[in-house]
């Protein structure tokens, strides 16, 4: 988070909205004041990495395997 004074901001508006399009918050101050905030509409994509818990975790082998009676009935309300 960057505070830059009004009349900077002024001066270097298109830095900050490229800057704030890029995922940093900007508080632009009044007299020394914190009075707006100059953030991106949109939050910037996070990229995912695939295979990111490959080895970290296991699924049952019976994982599908049908329930037994007395838990599916419970499930059922039974």
């Amino acid at each position: 988070m960057q505070t830059i004074n009004i009349h900077d901001a002024k001066t270097n508006f298109s830095r900050l909205v490229d800057a704030a399009a890029g995922g940093e918050e900007i508080i632009i101050a009044k007299a020394g004041i914190p009075t707006v905030r100059l953030v991106s509409i949109k939050p910037p994509k996070v990229l995912r990495r695939f295979g990111g818990l490959k080895g970290k975790v296991r699924i049952a082998e019976d994982f599908d395997a049908p329930l037994p009676d007395d838990i599916l009935a419970a499930f059922e309300g039974r």
